[in-house]
């Protein structure tokens, strides 16, 4: 029986390609990555493309989406977060169909490496402290100052307001990529039990294996969601500090 861990594989698909010691080989997760724009792309321009008053099926998805993001950003950052909506609903879709592709058979998540997740989670965190300095300037840093706190207790505090800011991406990347892996793991193993315990035993784990392909949809937008949220209260402590 093959590893429950064999899916998260990375393969090279074509040529391989070495740019000066690195290897820049086109893979399975870059595949995921494209196609995920791809059907994104698809499913925006399909929704939008002949917009009507009364919304059909492709229009109603591609708006429901649409304002629940519009609706995350006002609810989590207010006004100021509007300009910011574009990347905060990229990341969301991004992500989002990104873990629901990877549940189709024999397809490749490329959200349950943890390269990918910290490299989204380092895009954000760098981008609202970016951010954050552009607004404030050198105030921003009394964002690490609690406010109304003794002074007695500033060298115990602040160092632990800065570890706590520092590990926000450590925290956003791991999550999300724990998740995935987790899920589809489970589902990995009890798929491997189907076979051989028969066609009697194998209606159990065939049973555990449908319902846990329910939950991890569940699961596959609850992470989206969490880190598109996520990132939009970074972004509100950055515009508004404390």
């Amino acid at each position: 029986m093959a590893s429950p861990l064999a899916q998260f594989d990375i393969k090279n698909i074509g040529p391989e390609i070495n740019i000066a010691g690195i290897d820049a080989s086109f893979t399975n997760s870059g595949f995921m990555m494209v196609a995920t724009v791809a059907v994104v792309s698809i499913f925006l321009i399909m929704g939008m493309g002949k917009r009507s008053l009364v919304p059909g099926r492709w229009q109603s998805m591609a708006e429901l989406c649409y304002s629940f993001v519009a609706d995350m950003v006002r609810d989590n950052v207010g006004k100021e977060g509007a300009k910011y909506f574009p990347i905060i609903f990229t990341l969301f879709m991004f992500i989002l169909f990104g873990n629901f592709l990877g549940l189709l058979p024999y397809s490749f998540t490329f959200t349950s490496h943890i390269a990918v997740t910290f490299t989204l989670a380092m895009a954000v965190f760098i981008g609202v402290t970016l951010i954050g300095i552009a607004r404030h300037g050198m105030h921003f840093f009394t964002f690490f100052v609690p406010g109304g706190v003794p002074k007695v207790m500033l060298p115990l505090l602040v160092p632990i307001e800065i570890i706590s800011y520092l590990s926000r991406p450590v925290s956003l990347s791991i999550r999300l990529f724990a998740n995935m892996t987790a899920g589809h793991t489970m589902m990995k193993v009890f798929a491997g039990f189907i076979i051989p315990l028969g066609f009697i035993g194998g209606w159990a784990p065939f049973a555990i294996d449908v319902a846990l392909t329910g939950f991890e949809f569940l699961v596959a937008f609850l992470q989206a969601y969490v880190f598109a949220v996520l990132t939009c209260i970074y972004l509100n402590d950055s515009i508004h500090l404390h």
